[in-house]
Parts: C-alpha cells; structure tokens; sequence
C-alpha cells in the first residue's frame, strides 16, 4: 500500500505510473522549514564500505562516535537540536555500526585508518572544510585527524576523551582503587580467569554477562550519567557491539587497562601544533576527568575548556541543553 492506495488489482503498467506519478508530486513540493530530511548512504574509502547520515542545514560538522566498536546512534535523539544550524554528518566508523567490518583482517582496525575514512568521507559528501566533533574513542580519533588534516578544518571539538593512553590508564587503576573492596575482587577474580573464550560457544567471543554487568553497570555507571542516569541502561545489552575490533584496538584484559593498539595513543606532546579552535568538553564525573582535559587545554593555544556540571562521560544526555548551547555558541559566536 502506498498512501493508502490500493495497487494489487490494477495493471502493473497502470500501478507503476501511479508510483511514478505519487513520487514526482512528493519531490516537487518543497519541504516546510520545519521538516529536516535524512540523508544516507555508504562511502568507499579505500575499499571499506562506511556508513553516513546527514540531517540538518548550515556548515558541515562531522561527528564520530567511541567505543570503539560502537556507533553514531547513541547520540541520537540528544544532538538532533545542533541540526537547525549546522549540517549534521554522522558515520559509523570501519567496522562499527552499518559499516563494513574487516572479520578476516583485524589489524586494519587502527586511528591511521579510519582517519583516512574520516577524510574520504569528507571529500565524498564535498563537505570542503569542516567542523569535526569526537566523544570519547571519537575524541582520540578527532585529534588525530586534526594532526594530519588540520587545514580541513573550521572548529575541533574533543568531549570526555584523552590525549594519552599512559594517562588515561593511569586513570582506569586509581578508578579501581576507588572501587568497594567486594566488587573490585569479583571483577580481578574474572580478569585473572581470562575473559575470552568461556562458556558456551555463542558467548565465546565476547565478556560473560557476570563481567558486563560488575565493569560496565556498578564499576562504570556513576563515571556515565549524574544529573540523568539512563534508566534503560543495560551494561549486557551495552556488549552488542563490534567484538572484533574492540579486541583488536582496546585489548583482550578487561575494561580498566587499554593493551590493543590504542596503546600507540601518546599525542600529547604534538597537540601544540594544533591552531585550528578548539572547543574541549568534559563532565565534572567524567571516565576521562577534567585533569585530562586541562592537559589538552593547556597544549592546544587558544582552545577553550568547558566542564559541565552534574555529568558523567553521557555529558550530551546529562546536561542536553548546555552542551548543545556550548557548542552552537562555538561554532557560531
């Protein structure tokens, strides 16, 4: 059924006209202002099929989600409001999301690759320079992006991420010292059995349940949320994601040390090269705390550093209407 016409008993001839017909008068209305059309589609960067999807009007900012191994639809709907006023460009990055994933060759899940997807994206959808925002793995993806095509770039925006895998795991063993002496020994206990490969064979490739929910529900959840815990968080349903690269670019040893090839991570010391405004947003309960975003700040000449009251690492669900106010005020003094 199409708008409520009936198209089985007609002619195929006389109901392909009527399709035709239906869709030419619908192109030819032009949208209210009040209606935001979606965009997407794929982008072939050098061979990898990635995923976008566009919504909004004014000048292009590109947002890529963390993880990594997750996808662009948990910012959704909390950033929707930036679409009045900028072209939303969100992806899935390789292996993430609707994108194609690299099963027979893990090791091409690196920050180097996908900010060369990041780049073919952009020179695909003709987006010239742009604004380019990162949230957490995204931050990190972000930055390195901005080391090599800063000249690509309008505004940089780095929310609740870090510039050092050193630091941030530094952060990851005081956030496990801080843990009640319980819970701590229950998830040492699974780390130290070894969290891969156990069980039946369909949970094999991934954390057990028991793990998911002592990291990422009672070890992570006062680090995600503070003025809006998500009542529909579920740290096992949080393990539907991309095993695979996660694995590959986190490490096999457990939430609270990065051992995967994020290790390479060290870009503090060449943030000074970075001239491009830069817009750096961390929740006060931040995973990644303030002292790491004040590293950042002190490094990048010029940038300006917010920390958003009553947030954790979920600072857009936390406090929706300031960090959207934030960052339109950034983009659009």
């Amino acid at each position: 059924m199409i708008a409520g016409m009936k198209l089985r008993n007609l002619p195929v001839c006389l109901a392909l006209g009527a399709v035709f017909a239906l869709a030419g008068s619908l192109a030819a209305a032009p949208p209210d202002g009040s209606v935001y059309p979606i965009q997407q589609g794929y982008v072939d960067a050098h061979g990898v099929m990635i995923y976008y999807m566009e919504v909004g009007r004014g000048a292009p900012l590109m947002i890529v989600h963390g993880g990594p191994g997750a996808s662009h639809d948990y910012f959704l709907p909390y950033l929707l409001p930036l679409a009045r006023d900028n072209r939303l460009v969100f992806i899935d990055e390789r292996g993430s999301g609707r994108s194609q994933k690299l099963l027979d060759d893990p090791a091409q899940y690196t920050v180097a690759n996908m900010v060369e997807d990041v780049e073919a994206v952009r020179q695909a959808l003709g987006l010239g320079r742009m604004s380019l925002l990162g949230h957490s793995y995204g931050g990190v993806l972000a930055q390195a992006y901005a080391l090599k095509y800063q000249q690509n770039l309008t505004h940089l925006i780095l929310c609740s991420t870090f510039s050092s895998t050193k630091a941030m795991n530094e952060v990851f063993r005081e956030m496990k010292a801080r843990m009640a002496p319980a819970l701590r020994r229950r998830i040492d206990a699974m780390e130290k059995a070894g969290l891969f490969g156990k069980g039946p064979i369909y949970r094999r490739g991934r954390y057990s349940d028991d793990y998911m929910i002592a990291a990422w529900g009672e070890g992570y959840f006062p680090y995600l949320y503070q003025n809006h815990p998500d009542p529909n968080y579920d740290p096992v349903g949080n393990g539907v994601m991309s095993w695979t690269l996660y694995r590959e670019m986190w490490g096999s040893d457990g939430e609270f040390v990065i051992d995967g090839n994020l290790k390479s991570v060290e870009y503090t010391g060449r943030l000074p090269s970075i001239r491009v405004p830069t817009l750096i947003m961390v929740g006060d309960h931040d995973e990644c705390p303030p002292k790491l975003a004040e590293v950042m700040h002190a490094k990048i000449a010029g940038s300006k550093l917010v920390i958003l009251p009553r947030s954790g690492h979920m600072e857009f669900v936390d406090q929706p209407r300031l960090f959207n106010a934030t960052v339109d005020g950034f983009l659009h003094p």
